[in-house]
């Protein structure tokens, strides 16, 4: 079971790198706009590290 959860959050969390920090370092839109999209992933990276760190720790 713990090998599922590992390749569940492996899975989330290049999703959030690929969505989250695309937009972030390509994106052509304004200063605010790059740093909401880089405090929202930051945020989603916070989420899955501390369901990761409950799931391997309970």
């Amino acid at each position: 079971m713990n090998l599922i959860w590992r390749i569940f959050f492996t899975a989330a969390y290049l999703l959030i790198t690929i969505f989250g920090l695309g937009p972030v370092l390509l994106a052509d839109g304004s200063h605010t706009e790059r740093w909401l999209a880089l405090l929202i992933t930051l945020g989603l990276y916070a989420v899955t590290t501390a369901g990761l760190r409950y799931v391997l720790y309970r």
